[in-house]
């Protein structure tokens, strides 16, 4: 058992709970030395010419436990780079639909820009493939109803790369542990700060760079010309993206959503509030927009400035901001803070703290400890990719399953809709649908440019 020292051990800099670090001793890893290694291919790997590149960091992470044999990707620049750091030895594709029928990879990981996340996982499900795909996975309500029924229907394990789960010292499972515990009161709610978003633009367009397929890279969304703006900062287009809702609201609300014990379900009511880039102007029609009908200047256009609450049927409320500040000296610009009638706690990937966590017994640190456990359904935390090949082993749910992310993803969306229409709407989780809204609902899905849909 660990003493309170230990579980309360703070760092100078950030007064952050810490644990054991994670060691792979699992019977698992020993399994796998004794037999070959599973495929791996990784599609969408980023690069120099680009700016996100988590997803070369996944396929590098995917091949320290599988053998990888392929690389994808549209510019031909990045593909090179990942290559070379399998000593040239990859066969490399621009087109991840040659890539998995040649290839037929037991893994695949995906790294791409975020409008490209379900056509592929779909296809590498369907080939029979395992899946670890970077957050946000979907772009629409629609795309998570259809990503859950094909994880339902190949019995493919699904890994989604919401990474505070499992990794930041275990922080914020501590967190939900605490929430679900009771410790805070029976009436919880969590208060949100995901940070805004620029503003910049219009940009020009310019020649596209040889060996990059901008035609590939744009795919299922309206056809664009190029930007370098556009391509390095696609999270800030409401074509590729949804800002930072989900970007870090996929972290976040994420996190709120499971310890509010609604990781299944979601909200009832959406009232959002906000401001959006320049770059739009007032009451704008954005379903013509994101059907690709009616067009923006070439700059960003996500929301900026944002203050949400998605209700609860019990009556909680999740309040999503770009910035939080209440009186009282309650102000921070990202993390969670949880708020029942018992206490208050806040985290972040460098902190967890508050009063009820000081005076915690050494009876309750084991409780919590245990819970921890429980939530993450046994096993070691600490490496996602890990739990991921853990998961493909027995053949059960990893830690970031297909089916709660839809959940968090949904609420995400929710929110963007909710500004984009700047009215109070209501929403039935059980038949994922909002309620008399057709409005609204012509938003839970998108037209796919033809020749690229999943």
């Amino acid at each position: 058992m660990k003493s309170r020292r230990e579980f309360l051990k703070q760092s100078a800099a950030t007064g952050a709970l810490i644990t054991t670090p994670y060691i792979w001793t699992s019977q698992y890893a020993r399994a796998r030395d004794l037999n070959s290694k599973l495929t791996v291919a990784a599609i969408g790997v980023g690069g120099s010419r680009g700016a996100f590149n988590q997803g070369g960091a996944i396929g590098r992470n995917a091949a320290k436990l599988g053998e990888m044999i392929a690389v994808c990707d549209v510019d031909d620049v990045h593909t090179a780079e990942f290559n070379k750091d399998f000593d040239g030895k990859l066969n490399m594709y621009r087109d991840y639909r040659e890539l998995i029928e040649k290839e037929k990879p037991d893994v695949v990981t995906i790294g791409t820009p975020d409008h490209w996340h379900i056509p592929i996982s779909i296809a590498a499900l369907r080939s029979g493939a395992d899946v670890y795909c970077e957050k946000p996975l979907t772009l629409t309500i629609q795309e998570g109803i259809d990503i859950c029924k094909v994880v339902q229907e190949t019995g493919r394990v699904f890994q989604v790369g919401t990474q505070q789960r499992s990794q930041n010292d275990d922080r914020f499972l501590k967190a939900i542990a605490i929430v679900q515990s009771g410790r805070l009161g029976k009436n919880v709610n969590a208060y949100v700060a995901i940070g805004g978003a620029p503003t910049e633009g219009p940009f020009k367009s310019t020649p596209t760079p040889d060996g990059l397929d901008w035609d590939m890279w744009v795919g299922p969304a309206p056809k664009a010309d190029y930007a370098l703006e556009r391509r390095k900062n696609f999270r800030w287009w409401y074509e590729y993206s949804g800002g930072k809702m989900t970007d870090w609201g996929a972290h976040h609300i994420d996190i709120a959503q499971w310890a509010l014990g609604y990781d299944h379900s979601g909200p009832v009511k959406v009232r959002a509030q906000g401001k959006f880039t320049p770059n739009v102007p007032e009451k704008f029609d954005w379903d013509a927009f994101l059907e690709g009908k009616i067009s923006l200047p070439n700059g960003f256009n996500t929301a900026s400035e944002f203050g949400i609450d998605l209700e609860y049927e019990n009556g909680a409320i999740l309040s999503v901001n770009d910035h939080y500040h209440r009186e009282g000296g309650i102000d921070f610009g990202n993390g969670i803070l949880f708020e029942g009638e018992k206490g208050r706690i806040f985290v972040n990937r460098s902190k967890l703290q508050g009063k009820p966590i000081d005076n915690f017994t050494e009876k309750d640190i084991e409780e919590i400890n245990e819970q921890v456990t429980k939530l993450y359904k046994g096993r070691k935390t600490g490496n996602h990719m890990q739990n991921f090949f853990e998961s493909i082993e027995d053949r059960k749910q990893p830690i970031s399953d297909v089916f709660t992310h839809h959940r968090t993803m949904t609420s995400c969306h929710l929110c963007n809709i909710g500004l984009m229409l700047g009215r109070e709407l209501n929403w039935n989780p059980q038949q994922e649908s909002f309620v008399g809204d057709d409005q609204a609902n012509a938003f839970l899905s998108r037209a796919s440019r033809e020749g690229f849909g999943s």
